[in-house]
């Protein structure tokens, strides 16, 4: 059992739902928001993948130097940026200014938060329980973000809110929402702030290299997440809500609801894979239920109207997430307690590049092939993912299965 008190697991679980409050809302208002600045999808998937490319950075840098300067101020350090770039976009209307902003602010158009704050929580988490709480303890943070991000898709209808109570433009209505984005960081940073001396690495060396057996689990796992993420990157919630706007013209005072209800529903998602993982395995939980819920992605542009479109979609975001905490539980029950910062931030460096790198394309094959061209792309390497994935680990156990 670990020395992490209680006390400070639910200030991670504080500071994780604040900030995911935050990504929540940017993943829904930031495409619109870019829109309405008169851009094009070509310039909206460059700032949602310049964004994630900041959120990649981040995580190399928390992989490789939070255990050395301390997981709390990196915590903080990681919040505080994120406020920073929701004042850029807030403020910045030259494209090339306010991509700089996206990158630097970590500025998340995925909807969902996966990146340096991400790495860090789940290496303080992870000892805060033994083997058999593990996933558990995943399961209930998961749980906790996704509040956090249903929470903050319901604050993306401020802009709508502050227009129609105050009198103010369009710009003027998403500035304030930005603002509220970047007050929601800020408190996150004070609640990382206020963690114990015990969230950090009980090694006073932490390992420089990973063991031969580690190195090479993390490559695979790496590689793998990476396709995954990939895919995920042609599915980010601004193009997703971006596609709603196009094909159906749903605005933010419809998307906002539609993302609580579809954040909802991953929250709940993950006690499911907790319940699930007892009895089938990790490994099984996360292939089973993802592979389905990239089929059900792939319907969705055949629906004949939205009503049919949401009904797919928001089966599909029942199933898609359970293989988060199953995910995060089985790659740092494989490797050793005193390299866990350095598994988890390799693995979220490699998905969030691939996040990164995704967006811009989409935006493009949105303008110049199809608009729906991404739900496909993304759906079929989301499958290919699945199927690797199984073939790679279903035969390596963690503790608690062998």
């Amino acid at each position: 059992m670990s020395t992490a008190s209680t006390s400070d697991r639910r200030l991670i679980f504080a500071s994780a739902v604040l900030r995911s409050a935050a990504v929540g809302l940017s993943g829904v208002i930031l495409a619109l928001h870019i829109a309405r600045l008169g851009f094009n999808p070509q310039t909206i998937g460059a700032t949602i993948s310049l964004g994630l490319a900041g959120c990649a950075a981040g995580t190399w840098l928390v992989a490789y130097f939070a255990d050395h300067k301390g997981r709390r101020a990196s915590l903080a350090a990681v919040s505080l940026l994120m406020a920073a770039g929701g004042l850029a976009v807030a403020f910045l209307t030259q494209p090339g200014i306010l991509m700089a902003g996206a990158f630097f602010g970590m500025v998340n158009g995925m909807g969902r938060d996966r990146g340096a704050g991400l790495t860090l929580d789940q290496a303080m988490l992870s000892q805060t329980a033994n083997s058999e709480g593990r996933t558990t303890t995943f399961a209930w943070y998961n749980l906790i973000v996704d509040a956090g991000h249903a929470v903050g898709a319901l604050l993306a209808l401020l802009p709508a809110f502050i227009e129609k109570t105050t009198g103010s433009n369009e710009l003027q209505s998403y500035r304030w929402t930005w603002i509220v984005y970047s007050v929601l960081c800020l408190a996150a940073a004070a609640m990382a702030a206020v963690l114990s001396k015990q969230v950090e690495t009980r090694n006073a060396a932490p390992k420089q290299k990973f063991s031969q057996k580690t190195r090479t689990v993390v490559a695979k796992f790496a590689a793998l997440s990476g396709l995954d993420s990939l895919g995920g990157g042609f599915l980010t919630t601004a193009l997703i809500s971006y596609w709603f706007f196009q094909r159906f013209g749903a605005d933010e005072s419809f998307l906002g609801p539609l993302f609580f209800a579809v954040r909802v529903l991953n929250g709940l998602s993950h006690l499911g894979a907790a319940f699930l993982a007892r009895r089938i395995g990790l490994v099984n939980t996360m292939v089973f239920t993802h592979l389905p819920s990239s089929l059900l992605l792939m319907a969705v542009p055949f629906a004949p109207s939205l009503t049919v479109a949401v009904l797919l979609f928001l089966v599909r975001e029942g199933l898609v997430e359970m293989d988060v905490p199953t995910r995060q539980s089985y790659l740092l029950a494989v490797v050793a307690e005193e390299e866990r910062t350095k598994a988890a931030g390799i693995t979220n460096l490699v998905r969030g590049a691939a996040w990164a790198v995704a967006p811009v394309v989409a935006g493009t094959l949105m303008k110049t092939l199809s608009l729906s061209a991404p739900l496909f792309i993304g759906s079929g390497l989301k499958i290919a993912y699945d199927l690797l994935l199984y073939r790679a680990f279903r035969k390596l156990k963690p503790p608690e299965e062998r």
